[in-house]
This record gives structure tokens, C-alpha cells and sequence, in this order.
């Protein structure tokens, strides 16, 4: 069977291109509106495919044979400020318009677990509605990084569907790692090498009292906790003390010793990036902002190449 192909919204910095890449599928042709994130998408994925633009102006997309995408997901987010009419929880309209236009085999779409919530639940319903009318047969599925292989919880909402005319139905793939499987992977398995931090490759600033209201602090052998987009709430590195509760929304460390949270190049570790020192060089501030943001090339890779196993079939 011939290569797939593939067009890619939303991009990023590249972290689904990776995925797809590592599925067999060759993206064509990828599209980002954060100038900071297209910088680093052609260095951290090698491939020269992204065009710098907002989706919305563009008209005409390339035929592919599957389409994939990650609108951005502040409105569903479970951290920080959300807002149910924010502009952002409609771009999944964009992608519908490109989705009926492309009318490419199948489709992926990923997004964070709170669209699945009661006060998120309408837009969820409302883009599985848009999609099936498009004439897709599509399911929709929470994973966990953790249990494809990642040494992180991060749990993700994906949304599959197959065109209706290839009379097929997709299943997720099973996990890998977990109860009666491999183990899960560690902090150790994945940052153990990158624990002497470069200065500059974290935030130093001191810790603000609501980034201790919580435990953000995961030990060697554990996975880290979700990797997050703002460099001043990253997770603890393992080698800092461990917290404990000293009463709601406050935590204070066990002993005295060094603290600092993990740097950009275990951020990407942990993201499943083959190679995290290409996001050196950039405003750590974006680079912290791009690596949160990603799609875990791992997790999507699984959930790819289990697609390409059924359109292969």
C-alpha cells in the first residue's frame, strides 16, 4: 500500500507531526498562527511543511488522505481561567470546513479531557454532530499518556472518525504500560540525564504562594505530573524536596535542601520529543509555552498507526 498522506491544523511546534511520522504518514502540509511556535516547528520536526497563518483566512486546503488537528483548548482547560464563550472553544469549526472541503479517508482530532464535562459537554456533542454529518463514522476516547508509554499523567481527549464510504470503524489501541502490562515508565526511565539543568533552562523566579496551594512535586521512580504550558507552574524537579499538606490550598517542604522546577529540555522528555535540545536557542517563555502546548508524539503516534492499521486492513 502506498504511503498516506496527511494535513495537519493547528500544528504547533510539531509534537503530532512526530507522531505521524512515526505512524508511516507523511504530512504534506501543516498550518500554525504562533510565528514562535512555526520558528520551532521545522527544527524540532525536520520537515519544511508549515505555513505561518491564521486558519481562518485561508481558503483552499491540500487533498490528503487523512486530516488531523489540535485547536487550541483554553474554554475546556482545567487549569487557569476558562470561559465557556470563549472565541477559541469554535475553532473546531474551522477544521469542519476544512474536514468537508479536504473529504480526506479519516480524521484525529486531540483536545484536553475537560470537553468532556458537564459544562463543556454541548461543544463536544456539537463538533461529534458537525463531524457525523460530514459523513464520518466517529468515536471518540480519554487516554492517558502514561499508559502509551510517556513517564507522565496527561490525560487527552481524541476524536476519530473514517469516512463512511470506506465502511470501516475505528477502536482505540489498547495500552502498553500499566496493571498487567509493561510498567509504567519513570521520571528515572526519562530525565534522569538531563538532571543538571543549564542555567536558563527553568524558571528561577521564586515560588509564588498559589504554585504551592498544591502538590506539584513527583519522586524519581513515580511518573511526572502533566506538563504544563506556564513556565512559572512546571512541576517540581525530583531532586527537590517532597511537599506536604499543611492545610487546603497549602503545601510546605518536608526539609530544607535545593529547589527548582524542571527545565524545558525534561519538559520535553517527558513530552516524548526524540530530541528535546532542539528547542534550544528560543524565549524560554515560548519554548515552555510550545512544549505544554504539544501533542505527546508517542500518544499520537499510537493513535495513528492504529488508524493506519484499519484504513489498511
Amino acid at each position: 500500500m502506498a504511503q498516506l498522506s496527511a494535513v495537519s491544523l493547528f500544528s504547533g511546534c510539531g509534537g503530532s507531526e512526530i507522531g505521524m511520522h512515526q505512524a508511516g504518514v507523511e504530512t504534506i502540509w501543516a498550518n500554525e498562527l504562533s510565528t514562535a511556535a512555526c520558528e520551532m516547528h521545522e527544527t524540532v520536526t525536520g520537515l519544511s511543511v508549515i505555513e505561518q497563518a491564521d486558519i481562518a483566512e485561508i481558503d483552499q486546503f491540500p487533498s490528503a488522505d487523512i486530516l488531523y488537528g489540535c485547536y487550541p483548548c483554553q474554554g475546556y482547560s482545567q487549569g487557569g481561567r476558562r470561559s465557556s464563550t470563549a472565541e477559541s472553544n469554535y475553532l473546531y469549526r474551522h477544521f469542519d470546513r476544512a474536514l468537508r472541503q479536504v473529504r480526506p479517508r479519516a480524521f484525529i482530532v486531540e483536545n484536553v479531557d475537560g470537553m468532556r464535562f458537564s459544562q463543556n459537554r454541548h461543544l463536544l456533542d456539537a463538533q461529534l454532530t458537525r463531524f457525523r454529518l460530514a459523513g464520518y463514522r466517529v468515536v471518540w476516547n480519554l487516554l492517558d499518556a502514561k499508559d502509551y508509554g510517556l513517564a507522565q499523567d496527561r490525560k487527552r481527549l481524541f476524536l476519530v472518525g473514517i469516512r463512511t464510504s470506506e465502511n470501516r470503524m475505528f477502536s482505540f489501541p489498547d495500552p502498553t504500560h500499566g496493571k498487567s502490562r509493561e510498567p509504567y515508565r519513570t521520571q528515572r526511565d526519562t530525565i534522569w540525564k538531563y538532571r543538571i539543568a543549564p542555567h536558563g533552562s527553568y524558571c528561577d523566579e521564586p515560588l509564588h504562594w498559589y504554585y504551592l496551594s498544591r502538590n506539584r512535586w513527583r519522586s524519581w521512580d513515580s511518573p511526572s505530573r502533566c506538563v504544563v504550558a506556564h513556565w512559572r507552574h512546571v512541576g517540581l524537579h525530583p531532586d527537590s524536596p517532597p511537599l506536604r499538606r499543611v492545610h487546603t490550598d497549602k503545601w510546605e517542604f518536608e526539609s530544607s535542601g535545593p529547589v527548582r522546577r524542571l527545565s524545558f529540555l525534561e519538559c520535553a522528555a517527558l513530552q516524548g520529543f526524540p530530541e528535546p535540545s532542539r528547542f534550544a536557542g528560543r524565549s524560554i517563555r515560548s519554548t515552555f509555552r510550545a512544549i505544554g502546548n504539544a501533542v505527546p508524539p508517542p500518544l499520537f503516534g499510537a493513535v495513528a498507526r492504529q488508524l493506519v492499521t484499519v484504513l489498511s486492513s
